[in-house]
């Protein structure tokens, strides 16, 4: 069935600050076409607010316009395309940001995160099928999100996007599974593999930052030291389990951290998407250690490295992307994680949000004051 509802558009990237006056994101009735017969319609639970919509909004890593946001949300499927016998309305599913084909050469050598098919469409703003299903009520071409477009009420999007999960997990908190989750504790347990007794560096202590930090407790972790320039969110990290917390502006801080873990960590995570941090990531590592990295800074931004150094030493570099997670896998076993007390996300969630709050939302995003809101669509 065609939707009418109502979505966050994007229609100017670098709008000046604050957001919540200049409103780069406009509240807009947008239509939506019906499913084709590997997509789904979903109604939105939640939507969290993450860096990387942030980094579209000011143009770090710009997409093209109009665009509807929203990458990291979870909802209940209203209706399913003909071709699709294993999803039915009334499922309550999480969207995860790179959709799977599971027949490109990504996907049936185990690494849906990468699937080439799923590259094509979102670099189109569209969807797997072709093109968008968003449209503004004049009929102006919307894009989609990283196919998923999930800051609205209503949402079209590939069968791939969703992981069907289990129905007592509030929407609300179940959004953050789609990315913040995901890449977070995925980059520790699936990237890295890390063993216990290993000693880890978080790097960057946003929403994927902290769940590093959860899920290098999760993986049994000797020593996790949390590094970031915001005093509030060191104290979250020591407060969900890491062991030492660490100033990043103290110009000795990998000297600090070196002394502490008698030459380096066995594993340095860079998660906050910036090259200070990618610096200090790699500074920290011990010889023979491996730096993950799964923060997105900006579309220009290098980073060098004395390649004597590498060798010599014998350290490793590694991308991650979702976590390097089968999310099918990966997002129902991390939610029982949590739904054990294992995995306590609570802690990283500021607040539920509508409409009307989410350009001074991203505002204090920017402004590095919240770790994660969640929009509320329904209730706004």
């Amino acid at each position: 069935m065609t939707v009418r509802c109502k979505a966050a558009v994007l229609r100017a990237i670098g709008a000046p600050r604050p957001w919540a006056q200049s409103k780069p994101l406009s509240i807009e009735e947008i239509e939506l076409a019906p499913p084709r017969s590997v997509e789904v319609l979903v109604r939105i639970g939640g939507a969290g607010l993450c860096h990387s919509d942030l980094s579209v909004i000011n143009g770090d890593r710009a997409r093209p316009v109009p665009i509807a946001l929203g990458h990291e949300g979870a909802g209940e499927v209203v209706e399913v395309g003909s071709a699709i016998d294993d999803i039915r309305p009334g499922d309550h599913v999480v969207f995860q940001f790179s959709a799977a084909c599971g027949r490109c050469r990504r996907c049936v050598e185990g690494r849906p995160q990468v699937c080439e098919r799923a590259r094509i469409a979102k670099a189109d703003s569209g969807l797997m099928a072709g093109g968008s299903r968003i449209t503004s009520i004049n009929g102006e071409r919307i894009g989609h999100h990283s196919g998923i477009s999930c800051m609205s009420e209503y949402v079209v999007v590939d069968r791939g996007s969703v992981v069907v999960i289990d129905k007592s997990m509030p929407l609300e908190k179940a959004a953050l599974f789609g990315c913040a989750v995901m890449t977070g504790v995925g980059a520790v347990v699936n990237t890295a593999r890390i063993r216990a007794g290993d000693t880890v560096a978080v790097v960057g202590l946003g929403g994927v930052g902290l769940n590093g930090v959860l899920g290098a407790r999760l993986a049994g972790a000797q020593t996790i030291v949390a590094i970031d320039r915001e005093p509030a969110k060191l104290k979250i990290a020591m407060e969900v389990g890491a062991t030492h917390a660490i100033d990043a502006r103290d110009s000795r801080c990998i000297e600090q951290v070196r002394d502490l873990t008698s030459g380096g960590v066995d594993y340095a995570f860079e998660l906050g998407g910036a090259i200070e941090a990618m610096k200090i990531a790699y500074g920290v590592v011990q010889y023979g250690g491996t730096v993950v990295v799964a923060g997105l800074p900006p579309l220009a931004a290098t980073f060098d490295l004395n390649q004597c150094d590498l060798v010599g030493q014998e350290k490793t570099i590694r991308g991650s992307y979702m976590g390097s997670c089968a999310p099918v896998r990966d997002i129902p076993r991390f939610i029982r994680l949590y739904q054990e007390g294992r995995l306590p996300i609570d802690r990283l969630i500021d607040g539920y949000i509508g409409f009307d709050a989410l350009n001074e939302g991203f505002d204090k995003l920017q402004d590095v004051k919240v770790v994660r809101q969640i929009l509320a669509p329904q209730a706004a």
